[in-house]
């Protein structure tokens, strides 16, 4: 494919831009690149390394003053004397203490990333997996009925409180046990 910008060398980098669910694509080469603008970078490669960075660092002054606590930065790993500047840097943990050290710091980040999640549940299959998936609604229902007996809100908690008696009856009729 040639580039769309100067027509003479061959387009190296294909970028997609969408806008109010427009999709338009842009096929120049390096060199156009550079010139227009859409290189943020100097160095000829974009890496996963640079992404993951990315993710890390995405507001790292913002989450140091939310949580109101001295820099993250000056955190050290016990074990491999890691900081969190250097594992942002380098987009990876020194060793396994790492996750631990830095964990607090770690949730937004998860959540960024997975969408509001910071637990993996796993996938169920769909062919196989009907009373997996109603055992795992249940599960999720007793803790939201934890959740709002704490926040006292027991009219909530109530209506959750039969959800879970007529899926557990459901799975129970069904012959799939006990949850």
């Amino acid at each position: 494919m040639e580039c769309q910008e100067c027509k003479e060398n061959p387009a190296t980098l294909h970028f997609a831009q969408v806008i109010n669910g427009e999709k338009n694509e842009i096929h120049v080469c390096h060199k156009c690149a550079k010139e227009k603008g859409y290189l943020m970078h100097d160095d000829e490669s974009y890496s996963l390394h640079h992404l993951l960075s990315g993710l890390f660092q995405f507001d790292h002054n913002k989450l140091n003053q939310t949580t109101k606590q001295p820099s993250s930065d000056l955190k050290q790993c016990d074990k491999c004397g890691m900081t969190y500047e250097e594992f942002a840097r380098i987009g990876k943990f020194g060793c396994t203490n790492c996750y631990h050290t830095f964990k607090e710091h770690l949730n937004p980040i998860f959540r960024r990333v997975h969408s509001g999640n910071t637990v993996h549940d796993g996938k169920i299959p769909k062919r196989i997996g009907k009373d997996i998936s109603n055992r795992k609604q249940v599960k999720q229902l007793k803790w939201k009925l934890q959740q709002l007996i704490q926040d006292e809100a027991f009219e909530e908690a109530a209506k959750i409180r039969d959800q879970i008696k007529e899926k557990e009856r459901n799975l129970h009729q069904n012959g799939e046990g006990e949850v």
